[in-house]
């Protein structure tokens, strides 16, 4: 085998989209050229977008690149994960069960309610003055 297998994906939650190459490695992680512990930094952050690796005990199996845009750090997050746990799928499809039991491969739907307009907020009103 002269190059390298790259497995790649795409993860998605709320307004974040994370882009994630998997190749055969050490257990590198960069995130958009940065470190993976400087780019997310609460450990909250940390877990939840490395979650399929732990779970499937692939954290130094593979090199993991994620290009992430959109949306927050939580949300970036979330998306990583998601693309992860479908590159892992990619690379070997018996881990597809534990990662289905955890539900690692439901993207999350859930979005940010639009505001209305004449409203302050989404769900808030103007306050009632009876006088």
């Amino acid at each position: 085998m002269a190059e390298s297998t790259i497995f790649s994906a795409i993860g998605r939650r709320k307004t974040a989209v994370a882009k994630v190459n998997l190749k055969p490695g050490k257990g590198l992680v960069i995130v958009n050229g940065q470190p993976f512990d400087e780019y997310f930094r609460t450990p909250n952050q940390r877990n939840s977008a490395l979650q399929p690796l732990v779970l499937t005990e692939n954290q130094k199996k593979f090199d993991v690149q994620i290009r992430a845009e959109g949306g927050g750090l939580e949300g970036q997050a979330g998306a990583s994960s998601l693309a992860i746990a479908r590159a892992l799928i990619l690379s070997d499809a018996a881990l597809r069960a534990s990662l289905k039991a955890k539900g690692l491969l439901r993207r999350d739907s859930r979005m940010r309610e639009r505001k209305k307009s004449g409203q302050p907020g989404a769900r808030k009103r103007f306050q009632f003055s009876k006088r």
